[in-house]
């Protein structure tokens, strides 16, 4: 399906079942979250809340059938004033809809418009074993700032958290 075939929007209530069932079909793979067990949409609502603040948007890809196909966060580094100008990218892109450049897009559109929300550093939390999400990040000007070695015990395995992080504005 050619990328012109894709609506990126700002995520509405409506789309965070599709939001929640994008990320839950995430988990049995143990590549890219450290939940478990399926998360439900009433746990994700202070979550999706927290996203309608213009300084941290929740995008959504549609496809032409009004599928939403991926997603985006911009989610707070820390709780403190001074780290305002940060964020960690949660990037989610629908199985079905892989490999279509879909994460491509959203990130580029991510470090494009960080500066215009007031962002001048972007941070990604990636499994060790990610590579495809490491190559993914990297390719965009991300570089590794550093590892928490072995911190996630994925079904009785030890894997590192590697913290990836851009500069986007002086």
């Amino acid at each position: 399906m050619p990328f012109s075939a894709f609506t990126l929007r700002d995520a509405t209530a409506a789309d965070l079942p599709a939001i929640v069932a994008i990320y839950n079909a995430t988990i049995p793979s143990r590549l890219v979250t450290a939940d478990l067990e399926p998360v439900t949409v009433a746990a994700r609502q202070p979550w999706f809340d927290a996203h309608q603040q213009p300084s941290r948007p929740l995008w959504v890809l549609v496809d032409v059938s009004g599928i939403v196909a991926a997603w985006l966060s911009f989610d707070s580094f820390y709780a403190r004033a001074a780290y305002d100008g940060t964020a960690m990218i949660a990037l989610y892109v629908a199985s079905t809809h892989q490999r279509q450049g879909l994460g491509r897009h959203l990130l580029e559109h991510a470090v494009n418009r960080a500066p215009s929300l007031g962002l001048h550093t972007l941070l990604g939390y990636i499994f060790g074993h990610n590579e495809p999400s490491l190559r993914l990040f990297q390719g965009y000007g991300f570089t590794r700032w550093g590892t928490l070695p072995r911190v996630a015990v994925l079904d009785a395995q030890e894997r590192d958290l590697v913290i990836v992080g851009r500069r986007v504005a002086p």
